[in-house]
């Protein structure tokens, strides 16, 4: 006798798998490659069956049943516990961006419905709400396009929703890199001028000075050891750079701490020439060291004895240093109004980074050979230190065109 074939409360035979709930709605069940029983439902009958076709075409297409069970916080901490080959400090910003700004916006939700349009919603609402800078944005965006890349990877999704995404975004957004401002000749020694002559701030001009005058990273200046300079012969060995986290909380650690890693790239070994005003400012920071009997008290994975030092013995840090420009900038200005109601020159507004841009700025100008920048600045890639030379050359370009121009209107 043959086997009869069940119906809803319609008389509308079902297919396998197929059930009619209590309630009048419908459930779907079945088998997925990991022996686990699976579930959807649906208000409708036809409802069900789109549900069933998506279904299938992703078992013909190899995708995980489990996707939809899975949302891109599980995906990220997946990344998080693979990933490989970054240094602690990108990986640890990485993992704070992640954390701070999309674990409880767009990880919350599941990877296998995340859209497109989720992804941009997200970055709409990352400028306008939280009205983030393009290069924070960046951060984030690299984060989440790797665990969607492997989510893609892994098959939980076909493509990446957030491929091409933030393109959009900037040019939506008309988004512009702003162009890194380097101090002119007449604002450096403004800026230094004052630091050495100034009753209150004179202590941080050996620090600065040495900025101005080696290009060095914040890193590398912080991490400065008296062993890794040589007075006599005027030479400072870079091999190491002090990197200081604000945010970091794990293996017991958390607040603010420090960490001694390799340079940013293999170039970033290398020995630069002391200025004769940057030997000057070492020698300038020992003596008022022992005089006030100042004495290094960090020890950082095993390096001690820092050139940069606080009150309390601790090495400075990029975050206090860049305080400090804006408190300089704004005493610097101040005292330069009350000498006269239009000052000729004031400071504009800087950060740590842009004394490196001011020192590669002054080296062109003086017409230095560009792989003697590059090794100076420690670039891995000429194109890189190509780039800075191009725009300080046009710079220089139309600078003395003008120069050319007002020597003609006067003929």
């Amino acid at each position: 006798m043959a086997r009869k074939k069940r119906q809803d409360k319609s008389r509308v035979i079902l297919r396998t798998g197929e059930s009619q709930r209590n309630d009048g709605t419908y459930q779907y069940s079945w088998t997925d490659a990991n022996h686990k029983r699976r579930y959807v439902y649906a208000r409708t009958l036809d409802d069900l069956r789109y549900k069933e076709e998506q279904i299938a075409k992703d078992v013909s297409d190899g995708i995980k049943a489990e996707a939809r069970y899975t949302t891109v916080n599980d995906l990220y901490e997946l990344w998080k516990d693979l990933k490989r080959g970054l240094k602690n400090n990108t990986f640890e910003n990485y993992k704070y961006m992640y954390e701070t700004f999309a674990r409880n916006q767009i990880g919350t939700k599941y990877i296998y419905s995340l859209k497109k349009s989720d992804v941009k919603r997200f970055y709409n609402y990352l400028v306008d709400e939280r009205h983030l800078k393009p290069a924070t944005i960046d951060g984030i965006h690299t984060v989440l396009h790797q665990v969607l890349q492997m989510a893609v990877d892994d098959y939980y999704i076909r493509s990446n929703p957030a491929s091409n995404v933030l393109r959009e975004l900037k040019q939506a957004h008309c988004f512009k890199t702003e162009k890194r401002r380097a101090l002119t000749k007449a604002e450096q020694e403004l800026f230094l001028d004052y630091l050495k002559n100034s009753p209150t701030n004179k202590y941080w001009y050996p620090l600065f000075a040495v900025m101005v005058g080696t290009g060095l990273r914040v890193g590398e200046l912080t991490g400065l050891r008296w062993r890794d300079i040589d007075l006599a012969e005027g030479i400072i060995d870079v091999n190491h750079t002090l990197v200081y986290y604000q945010h970091r909380s794990e293996d017991g650690k958390k607040g603010t701490y420090y960490n001694v890693n390799t340079p940013k790239t293999e170039a970033g070994k290398r020995k630069v020439p002391m200025l004769g005003f940057v030997k000057e400012a070492f020698q300038m920071e020992k003596e008022r060291q022992e005089l006030l009997g100042l004495r290094c008290e960090a020890i950082v994975d095993g390096y001690t004895d820092f050139i940069f030092i606080n009150r309390y013995g601790q090495p400075q840090n990029f975050s206090t240093i860049n305080k400090v420009i804006r408190r300089i900038i704004r005493d610097c200005n101040d005292e330069q109004f009350l000498k006269s109601e239009r000052p000729e020159v004031l400071l504009p507004h800087f950060s740590c980074h842009s004394l490196r841009h001011t020192f590669t700025t002054r080296m062109c100008e003086a017409g230095v050979n560009v792989k003697v920048i590059q090794d100076a600045l420690g670039h891995k890639d000429i194109t890189t230190t190509l780039n800075i030379y191009t725009d300080v050359t046009n710079d220089l370009r139309k600078s003395e065109f003008e120069n050319l121009d007002s020597y003609f209107k006067n003929k």
